[in-house]
């Protein structure tokens, strides 16, 4: 009975054939414990991303500058990619408003701007994990007076493991050419 037993553990190391997930690199964003909500009601976690690239950018509902254009750049850099290409990277929003952006609200950007929610994920993180999620993506914000937010437009791209491959602040509504190129490049992986 024994050797049955070990036989998987045979093939396993016979065939390079893993027993389980292999552990999460120390450098993944992945490593952050910070639930999410997504426009669907649903619960996830940073970590549920990993198995495939992400383009991770934060922004919020409201905002009536910068975050539509971060948003037309992503879609611009989307446009670009081959269709194969496309299905092979998620894209993530999380809000930095979690007060206000509720699935609902959410829900009505994803709508209203027509994102292939087979794709996109937009999140809504709990208020005391902003903080924590923006600086390990290089977000400065700070919250203003009347309620809106300053904050930098930053296009994060992460490797299936959740570690940083390419970054770009140029969210002008144009994807920047050389981070189209390191999106190419990270998805053209096996």
């Amino acid at each position: 009975m024994v050797r049955w037993m070990t036989l998987p553990l045979i093939l396993a190391a016979t065939f390079g054939v893993q027993a389980g997930p292999a552990p999460m690199p120390k450098d993944s964003i992945y490593q952050l414990d910070a639930p999410l909500i997504d426009q669907s009601g649903r619960s996830l976690t940073l970590a549920s991303k990993r198995g495939t690239p992400q383009l991770v950018v934060m922004f919020y509902t409201s905002c009536k500058f910068i975050c539509p254009t971060i948003i037309d750049t992503v879609l611009d850099l989307d446009r670009k990619l081959t269709p194969a290409g496309r299905q092979q990277l998620g894209v993530l929003l999380i809000s930095l408003d979690p007060q206000h952006d509720d699935p609902g609200a959410l829900k009505a950007v994803a709508d209203k701007r027509g994102l292939d929610l087979a794709r996109w994920t937009l999140a809504q993180p709990r208020p005391a994990d902003v903080r924590a999620i923006a600086g390990l993506l290089g977000v400065r914000y700070r919250v203003l007076a009347d309620g809106e937010f300053n904050h930098t437009g930053v296009l994060v791209l992460l490797d299936a493991d959740g570690r940083i491959v390419s970054r770009s602040e140029k969210t002008n509504g144009s994807v920047d050419a050389q981070f189209l190129g390191s999106v190419r490049k990270a998805l053209a992986k096996p």
